[in-house]
């Protein structure tokens, strides 16, 4: 019942439009002082502090920087023109460039909405100047830019390691497969919808072009080889990964002379408060997951759990409704740091591999990023597309019911996910 109240308080609070990192934090203060224990906020700035200082953490930023750098250095461009000249031909034309475009840019960038606001823009004009609906351009690139996160690097997976304490070079290598059936999903998807809708395809791009193309994109198309390549080798870290590809990207950006000296003060700017905006969710949070484990929140769901002969399959169920249900109203990191610290025990009781369990609660987020009132993807899409966020949810509802697929397929046989790892990293 307790839990019940805590997370109904907090929808409340988020539907009256407070911040999330305010709408968690006064819930966790509120019910201390409900319970009469005022002394206990005296451990609100330690676990503050506390959640945001892991040393996995240090790569967030980064890769919030070398997403920023990427969209600013023309990167992108030449991204989508070598998608345009291998698959613009194929059915569903460039709507299938975009999900091509943002597979690749993925393996570089590991957050969805920074995706969606840079190559989403050029995805959305490319589509609308070819004759695509707006709504239907806005919902592609929505729900193509929702790979970024699955398909390494991923800032999710660095922050659910963080959580855990399991290998994010795991992680990453467990995202791979589902992030390019999530792709392949969203293809199938498309290529379904375009005669129906009459969709326009390219041409077929000649060889000139292709091979102008490939030449283009050939040091953005290696750096996520170098990424993957250098952690699998034991080379550098994940959290020194994000640092390297932040320095390819800027390398990059000025080879390419797309990069300004006068740039840097802004793209820096941005990047600060995209990062000190999840690290302050993160603080916050924290301190609410502190509540959940003082109030003994997992001990009495996992109780009622074994109360009701409860099965591996069937907690999967539940984790998958709730966070589902949460997606609709939160911010996917804040469904990390609110529910794993009532998930893990319940998971690792169960016998559920956490490592597929990071993967198949990163795609159930990427469907949160899709579903109003709060869908990130949809409002960083429609900053620029003006559709509105209800019609262009409308429009992903295909694209949502393929990555849904994909998930189930990946919780229940946690095989796929885990194939790379398992053959990469054994016994690690």
């Amino acid at each position: 019942m307790l839990t019940l109240v805590i997370f109904t308080v907090l929808l409340i609070l988020l539907m009256v439009d407070l911040p999330i990192a305010v709408a968690i934090g006064l819930t966790a203060i509120g019910f201390f002082l409900w319970e009469g224990e005022p002394d206990l906020l005296i451990m609100l700035p330690q676990r503050m502090y506390g959640g945001t200082t892991g040393f996995t953490l240090l790569a967030i930023p980064f890769f919030i920087l070398a997403g920023n750098l990427m969209n600013t250095g023309g990167i992108t461009n030449r991204i989508f023109r070598f998608a345009k000249a291998c698959v613009g031909h194929i059915s569903g034309g460039l709507g299938q460039v975009s999900v091509i475009s943002s597979m690749i840019f993925s393996g570089m960038s590991g957050s969805a909405v920074a995706d969606a606001a840079g190559l989403g823009r050029i995805q959305h004009k490319a589509m609308v100047d070819n004759g695509y609906p707006k709504p239907l351009s806005a919902a592609i690139v929505a729900s193509a830019n929702c790979i970024g996160p699955v398909i390494p690097p991923s800032i999710p997976f660095v922050l659910y390691g963080a959580i855990t304490s399991v290998s994010v070079a795991k992680l990453f290598l467990a995202g791979f497969i589902p992030g390019v059936l999530m792709g392949g999903a969203m293809m199938i998807a498309i290529a379904l919808m375009a005669k129906p809708r009459g969709l326009p395809r390219s041409e077929k791009a000649d060889f000139t072009e292709l091979v102008a193309s490939t030449k283009a994109a050939f040091w953005p198309l290696l750096a996520p080889i170098i990424i993957i390549g250098g952690i699998l080798t034991g080379f550098f870290t994940p959290t020194e990964a994000a640092v390297i590809v932040t320095l390819y990207a800027l390398g990059l950006g000025f080879a390419y002379r797309d990069l300004k000296w006068k740039q840097l003060p802004g793209i820096l700017f941005a990047s600060l408060k995209q990062t000190t905006g999840l690290l302050f969710i993160m603080a916050a949070a924290n301190f609410f997951g502190w509540l959940t484990i003082h109030q003994r929140i997992p001990d009495a769901v996992i109780q009622s759990l074994a109360g009701l002969s409860a099965s591996p399959a069937g907690v999967l169920w539940m984790i998958i409704g709730v966070v589902v249900v949460l997606g609709c109203f939160l911010e996917g990191n804040a469904i990390f740091m609110i529910t794993l610290p009532i998930f893990m025990p319940i998971a690792r009781l169960f016998g559920i591999d956490m490592i597929n369990l990071g993967v198949v609660m990163t795609l159930l987020i990427m469907i949160g990023n899709l579903t109003p009132p709060v869908g990130m993807c949809l409002f960083a899409v429609d900053s620029f597309a003006r559709t509105g966020v209800w019609p262009l949810a409308r429009e992903a509802l295909p694209f949502m019911a393929g990555i849904l697929l994909v998930t189930l397929l990946i919780a229940f046989v946690p095989e796929i996910a885990l194939f790379l790892p398992n053959y990469f990293m054994p016994g690690m």
